[in-house]
């Protein structure tokens, strides 16, 4: 840190060994109950605590703290149909032969397809856009992953607040900058649906890999 640059005291909280295994073991045993959702209810939710979960989200690290990131807050019905009709003619395209037959088989478990109801029935959409650069021309640096791991503390605030999530990537994408008005310098990175799950929602009955088939230590 250079000399000019101005400091504070940093705010951590130490835990004891024990603790700091119970609250990973805790935290673990949470984000396992995280799972994609793609029947939503209408039910309407608090936004207020949506918009906790994407100041959560800006808290992220990013490439030089310039936080190249805009989430954008879709509840409009009218912006929800829009949205929903731009991803299904990319999807009808990606379904109709844009993906490869290896892709799509590996897709078949899931059950997916072109239709996507719940871009509309959700109460809620967060359109992730990466920042290329800054509004004045200011150089970004490491923007895809600076916004990746912002999007991951989004997925986890929003999961523990209660609240469902699907991460939806039709692609391109270009149509959510002409539907939602954002400026040339910004690309759309991600949708997330976000509500209650609908009664009697099912998810696919799928394992994780176990951490020794993730994990390396030297």
């Amino acid at each position: 840190m250079s000399d000019d640059t101005p400091a504070v005291p940093l705010d951590f909280r130490r835990l004891s060994p024990d603790d700091m295994v119970r609250t990973a073991r805790e935290h673990h045993a949470e984000m396992e109950r995280r799972r994609t959702v793609r029947q939503f209810s209408e039910e309407p939710i608090p936004l207020e605590a949506v918009r906790e979960c994407i100041a959560a989200a800006s808290a992220a690290p990013s490439g030089a703290h310039r936080q190249p990131w805009t989430f954008v807050l879709v509840t409009e019905p009218n912006l929800k149909r829009q949205i929903r009709e731009g991803a299904e003619a990319e999807e009808r395209a990606f379904y109709g032969g844009r993906a490869g037959a290896e892709w799509l088989k590996d897709l078949e478990p899931f059950g997916t397809d072109a239709n996507k109801p719940f871009l509309e029935t959700c109460p809620a959409l967060i359109v992730v856009f990466a920042q290329a650069k800054g509004p004045d021309g200011e150089k970004h640096y490491y923007v895809p992953e600076s916004v990746g791991i912002a999007c991951g503390f989004l997925l986890t605030a929003l999961h523990r607040a209660g609240l469902a999530t699907l991460t939806h990537t039709p692609s391109p994408m270009r149509f959510l900058r002409e539907i939602l008005g954002r400026p040339k310098h910004e690309r759309p990175f991600l949708v997330i649906p976000v509500g209650f799950p609908a009664d009697g929602c099912e998810v696919p009955a799928i394992t994780r890999k176990p951490l020794d088939r993730v994990l390396v230590e030297r």
